[in-house]
């Protein structure tokens, strides 16, 4: 039977004082401290944590976090609940896996990790990152695959590309199509895939497109061909093998022999799920002991839309996702829905297990979804031991407590903590 880490979390989250390595942070310092307000939910009265418990530059994050996709929080926040809330080997959990933020870092930090994501994308772009090849077999590999030079894709990307760039780009799409399609896709493929899936397009000469939108939404052809004529450009030759082995490089840039082999072991347990999160079977019952999860916030973000290219790279109807994605208009509808989430993440979640449920800020903090988000756990059967808001740095010099940007929501994560007792 797992023996569950004991912490008073109240007590942590109200002494919290986060150290930089130099100073105390200003709102964690002396002069400050938490401050704790509390929200009447119902009928019950939960804390709030206002602090900054995580800063971007704080234990700056691995390299191979580097992976761009939508709406997706920094490694610092799974890092803080992974560290403070579970011990080496236990098993964490990510329903809207996304890039693979909390499992990466979970990875990282010698943990077991179960990923899930309606999305097959997530799986392209995080369990590559668990069995990192030798960086040489990549760059022999990439020149091994036969490329076409007069090959077209299957439909007009001219707006984004050199003909030479979408010969190789096809040339690699329909290599990683057959060797899958023929189960003789290996990890070097599967990396190989998933650095070519992250530099389709981008606004530098990084990437295999002419300059158009950041690399985590690929705009439609018709808006490109518009940036196109207003900034006078057209696509430049890019040599996708160069770009494919630089970027590997970056990857792997500050990676320690020690966390390579923790990913790796980690990566040879994992499982990768497609699932509805709110019915994911192969999870055993009581297995989890940590989740860290953000989940999709409405309708805010069109992941279908931004991610359009990178599906056709790697033949997944892109339609047919969109379907699958919980993208509801109401606050109504997404309870509805992230309600039957929490009675799922109850089954798996061991006695003493814990879920960070992360909503951020929605609609310019006109919607409060941490207070829509209490009752979803309560009626599960977890307890709600607070919501624990991390500000950002930048915000406390226009008001130290960050009163109004609370109550808008601005520049902090929300992140709902429960336990399972």
């Amino acid at each position: 039977m797992y023996k569950a880490r004991q912490i008073d979390i109240s007590r942590y989250l109200a002494e919290f004082r986060l150290w930089d390595g130099e100073n105390l942070s200003l709102f964690g310092g002396e002069k400050y401290g938490t401050k704790i307000e509390y929200v009447k939910i119902g009928e019950h009265r939960i804390p709030r944590y206002i602090n900054e418990y995580w800063t971007s530059g704080q234990r700056q994050a691995s390299s191979i976090h580097e992976i761009s996709y939508r709406a997706c929080f920094k490694p610092q926040l799974p890092r803080f609940f992974i560290e403070l809330l579970t011990q080496e080997g236990d098993t964490i959990y990510d329903p809207f896996s996304g890039r693979g933020t909390t499992v990466i870092e979970a990875g990282l930090l010698g943990r077991r990790v179960i990923s899930n994501d309606i999305n097959p994308l997530s799986e392209v772009l995080s369990k590559p990152r668990f069995l990192i090849p030798d960086l040489k077999d990549v760059e022999k590999r990439l020149y091994e695959i036969p490329y076409y030079k007069n090959l077209r894709a299957d439909i007009d990307l001219s707006m984004f590309y050199h003909p030479d760039t979408e010969a190789e780009i096809a040339s690699l799409k329909n290599y990683l199509f057959d060797k899958k399609l023929s189960g003789r896709e290996d990890h070097i493929d599967g990396w190989i895939r998933m650095v070519a899936t992250n530099r389709l397009t981008g606004h530098s000469p990084g990437f295999f497109s002419v300059y158009t939108l950041p690399p985590n939404q690929a705009t439609s052809p018709e808006r490109q061909i518009k940036i196109n004529e207003k900034r006078r450009q057209k696509p430049e030759y890019r040599d996708t093998r160069k770009i494919i082995l630089k970027k590997s490089l970056s990857l792997v840039a500050d990676l320690t022999q020690k966390e390579k082999q923790s990913l790796r072991k980690a990566g040879e347990s994992a499982l990768f799920l497609t699932e509805d999160a709110r019915h994911t079977t192969l999870i055993p019952d009581e297995s989890v002991q940590l989740t860290v999860t953000s989940p999709p916030f409405l309708n805010v973000v069109q992941y279908s839309r931004d991610n359009w290219l990178r599906c056709w790279f790697n033949s997944i109807d892109a339609e047919e996702v969109s379907n699958k994605i919980t993208m509801t208009k109401s606050v109504k509808e997404w309870c509805a829905v992230m309600g039957d989430v929490f009675r799922e993440l109850f089954r798996i979640t061991q006695n003493g297990g814990w879920v960070a449920f992360e909503v951020g800020e929605v609609r310019g903090g006109s919607i409060m979804l941490d207070e829509y988000v209490v009752p979803l756990g309560l009626s599960a059967g977890f307890e709600c031991e607070g919501i624990l808001v991390n500000l950002q740095e930048f915000t406390k010099t226009s008001n130290i407590w960050g009163i109004n940007n609370n109550t808008h929501g601005t520049n902090t994560n929300r992140i709902v903590l429960f336990n399972k007792h």
